[in-house]
């Protein structure tokens, strides 16, 4: 990293549930690209958050879990680290899991920006599993969710079935388009497959708690 101001504030949230013979080290080295992104020279060196309140990197070796809410300062190379970290928690992973990415703009400041002026936020839905069946998984439980929740202010709960078997037929071409592709082992990429992003007045709180 250069020595120039970083501008972003990145968090990094999620829970990943690990494989019962995951180890420390492989772990760490999994997560190699965070840490050394972060200046520091091992995993425990690097686990702790630039906000002391934030857990930061934790491994509960008797539950397989990892847990993940923690901060670094950087660019948007960041995310070439982001994309080294999922490809090595895919290995290790027992079951699908979404971890969520937020770049903070620190040279914007909404008291101070005219009303015009939008900032660099932006906000990523990354996922890791072990087959594309259960980053698939997660990524509809996730949509479903989602559009449950909204479509409930409108109907009742009971009339949505038809949706969520909608729902369940996209992913179902989905998958069967990743099984025939090059990309098969790898999280969906591009516009509503793997991430969104979001920029602009509706900044996201600072802390995913």
């Amino acid at each position: 990293m250069s020595s120039y101001n970083p501008p972003f504030e990145i968090h990094v949230h999620g829970q990943v549930v690990l494989t019962a013979k995951t180890s420390f080290e492989q772990l760490q080295e999994a997560l190699k690209p965070l840490w050394t992104y972060a200046g520091a020279r091992s995993l425990a060196d690097g686990a702790a958050s630039v906000y002391e309140e934030e857990p930061g990197i934790q491994f509960d070796a008797r539950e397989h879990l990892l847990q993940m809410c923690w901060t670094v300062r950087g660019d948007d190379d960041f995310r070439q680290s982001l994309d080294e970290m999922c490809m090595s928690l895919n290995e290790l992973s027992e079951q699908g899991a979404a971890i969520e990415v937020t770049f903070y703009d620190t040279e914007f400041d909404d008291d101070e920006e005219p009303d015009e002026a939008e900032s660099r936020d932006d906000f990523l839905m990354l996922f890791v599993g072990p087959t594309p069946a259960a980053i698939m998984q997660v990524q509809r439980d996730l949509l479903v969710q989602d559009v449950v929740n909204m479509m409930e202010r409108h109907f009742d709960g009971a009339e949505l079935g038809g949706v969520v078997t909608e729902i369940d037929k996209l992913f179902a071409l989905r998958f069967d388009a990743l099984v025939n592709s090059l990309e098969i082992g790898k999280p969906p990429r591009g516009p509503g497959s793997g991430g969104s992003s979001h920029g602009g007045g509706n900044r996201r709180p600072r802390h995913l708690h």
